[in-house]
């Protein structure tokens, strides 16, 4: 389910929408699925109750779940293809990035080797 790094510097309630998409890309969340309450799911990552509905809220915002009061939120019908939209989105931010980083001279292998260590792959192959 959803977790938080507490020592980590992004903040937690970014942690907390990111942990929700990657949850409905894999299909974990699925359109009508409940989401947990604030206060269930605060206990059970021991953070602010109003760290999680900031969480929410910017949830809704993006259309990944919508609010029916006295009832919770539930994940929207149209969510999986917002994250896949996203994802696309963030593609297209890395393939920027790196067009930048060949233009300013930074060697492939050392583009791969920061993605690789991203995905927590074997280092130092040197591939081009």
């Amino acid at each position: 389910m959803l977790s938080v790094d507490k020592m980590s510097r992004k903040p937690i309630y970014e942690q907390i929408i990111e942990g929700v998409e990657e949850l409905i890309a894999r299909g974990e969340f699925t359109a009508g699925d409940q989401l947990p309450s604030v206060r269930t799911l605060a206990v059970q990552l021991a953070v602010n109750p109003n760290t999680l509905q900031k969480a929410y809220a910017e949830l809704e915002r993006m259309g990944l779940c919508r609010s029916a009061p006295g009832s919770g939120r539930f994940i929207t019908p149209e969510a999986g293809e917002a994250v896949r939209a996203l994802r696309h989105g963030r593609l297209a931010e890395l393939s920027s990035m790196t067009q930048e980083l060949r233009r300013s001279g930074v060697p492939l292998n050392e583009i791969l080797e920061c993605v690789r260590q991203s995905y927590g792959g074997p280092c130092g192959s040197g591939e081009d």
